[in-house]
């Protein structure tokens, strides 16, 4: 099966240039760049981005460029229109990927293991995508409050009696954004679960200790620390 990887970032965040920015005297996008690389399964590697940046730096890293539109750069794009439009392009070229790994160039956390290991689990089964995840019942669902007025009610009623320990709630798991792997068709059809629809029904985790996005100045900080200690990771 072909396998593509797909590099994904824009210009114009709050935190500017944050893609680009030195983590451990390393642009952060080349951390998801340098990792996908080690992946043999991977043949082609590509960037989508509006910015010249984010461009020339993955182009540094071997990536060749996809000009993505300002109408799928602002902060309300989506994701699914970002990769409907590369794989457009794609297929002017005719390059048609049974798989696509989305390389988020924001995130620095990642080890080419991970991907190696959710390309096996992929091939291995009927799943549509596989996505690494976090368990974190700190943040269960059922703990979450919204504001009524001046005040803090439940974010979901639920009629069940709902422990305050957390060890007592179902295990919780949040999707990570450092990469993910889907099935073509799937983004195709984008007619899974929302909010990530492209990812199709069948989505497998991937189950990892760490992961953190940078989106403002004390992320690179937060994710120095991790990355200088194997044992976060």
């Amino acid at each position: 099966m072909k396998i593509l990887a797909i590099l994904t970032g824009r210009g114009g965040s709050i935190l500017k240039d944050k893609n680009v920015l030195p983590v451990l005297k390393k642009p952060v996008l080349g951390y998801p760049s340098e990792e996908a690389k080690k992946v043999k399964e991977i043949e082609y590697f590509f960037v989508s981005s509006d910015d010249k940046k984010i461009l020339n730096t993955a182009e540094r890293y071997g990536y060749k460029k996809i000009i993505r539109p300002k109408k799928y750069s602002r902060s309300n794009s989506k994701h699914h229109d970002v990769l409907k439009h590369a794989l457009n392009k794609l297929k002017s070229k005719k390059i048609l990927p049974d798989i696509i790994i989305v390389l988020l160039a924001n995130a620095p956390i990642i080890k080419s293991k991970w991907i190696r290991d959710s390309i096996k689990m992929i091939l291995n089964t009927d799943a549509t995508a596989v996505v690494p995840v976090i368990q974190d019942n700190d943040k269960h669902p059922l703990r979450a409050k919204k504001l009524s007025g001046r005040y803090l009610k439940p974010f979901i009623n639920s009629k069940r009696k709902i422990s305050s320990n957390r060890q007592d709630l179902d295990e919780c798991y949040f999707l990570c954004h450092n990469f993910w792997v889907i099935k073509t068709k799937e983004i195709y059809k984008n007619n899974g679960y929302a909010p990530w629809n492209f990812m199709g029904k069948r989505v497998l985790p991937y189950i990892i200790k760490s992961s953190h996005d940078i989106h403002k100045k004390i992320d690179i900080h937060i994710c120095e620390q991790i990355l200088k200690d194997e044992k976060l990771i």
